[in-house]
């Protein structure tokens, strides 16, 4: 059994082969370029091999997940040049007749958070994954399923009380401005200050902003979906601002409900080296499998 993972992002797709037992057997990486050059591409790395028996692929979006619609499994109105409105299952179709399951990068993340959550906890019976870095996007799971059925949430698109010292920036967002995206994604830093990130020392006060404003987002997620664990992901989200973010949650959040210890409800991804989307790529590919028989 061999199962095929494709993490599409909008900056560089990963491309996996896996065993029965969800190992890694094979990768490769490349920049995201045109929809054909990359697809081809994708195509071309898969076919090397004597046969995969099921893929997963988690894209970037916005996507459409719905399977009624007539463009399921296409990459609709995208800010990502060159790539609205293309079929990206269907050109997979037509190289692989094979199941395949399609979801949104930031799903499959959740899903393999989740499956691994379940391993060590079988108690554990919800996950939500937010990634923060050049967008802001959350997957949850709920006993297997994820949340969402004609579209896949939006949650970076929500709207956030504005820091006493931040009110004057416009954020970045195209479409709303200072929704959370606007404020706390990877490019807010720039944005601000005319310094990335990842150049940005953990004492300047702009952490300080972003961590508020995570922080916000994990308490609307607790108050409206209330799942077993939160997993913060992303270049923006590292362990320092991890437990900036905590102290800012206990603040705001004020023990309003019993969450648990912070320190296993607000945690950074389990799976190592950016692997979460790729073992739940191969989870899924499985259960396209499943879901045919």
């Amino acid at each position: 059994m061999l199962y095929g993972s494709i993490e599409a992002g909008g900056t560089k797709f990963v491309c996996a082969v896996g065993d029965e037992n969800f190992n890694v057997v094979d990768q490769t990486q490349f920049p995201t370029t045109t929809p054909d050059e990359t697809l081809a591409r994708t195509i071309k790395y898969f076919k090397k091999f004597d046969h995969i028996d099921a893929f997963g692929i988690a894209s970037f979006g916005p996507i459409d997940v719905n399977r009624d619609s007539e463009t399921y499994g296409w990459i609709i109105k995208t800010p990502k040049q060159g790539w609205s409105n293309i079929d990206f299952l269907g050109k997979m179709k037509e190289n692989f007749d094979v199941p395949m399951y399609w979801t949104t990068d930031v799903n499959g993340s959740a899903y393999g958070e989740y499956i691994k959550a379940r391993e060590n906890d079988e108690k554990i019976k919800s996950v939500a994954y937010v990634t923060i870095g050049t967008g802001i996007g959350m997957g949850a799971v709920i006993n297997g399923d994820f949340l969402g059925v004609t579209g896949t949430p939006e949650f970076g698109h929500i709207r956030l009380k504005r820091h006493r010292d931040d009110l004057d920036f416009p954020g970045t967002c195209p479409w709303h401005g200072d929704c959370l995206e606007g404020l706390a994604s990877g490019p807010t830093f720039e944005a601000r200050n005319g310094v990335r990130g990842e150049d940005t020392p953990i004492a300047d006060p702009t952490w300080e902003i972003v961590s508020y404003y995570i922080a916000q987002a994990v308490v609307s997620l607790t108050v409206t979906f209330r799942p077993n664990k939160i997993v913060l992901g992303g270049g923006v989200c590292t362990p320092e601002v991890l437990g900036k973010v905590r102290a800012y949650f206990t603040l705001l959040f004020n023990n309003y409900l019993n969450v648990g210890s912070l320190e296993q409800y607000i945690t950074r991804p389990e799976i190592p080296h950016n692997g979460s989307a790729t073992f739940g790529d191969f989870v899924l590919a499985q259960k396209a499998i499943d879901e045919q028989k």
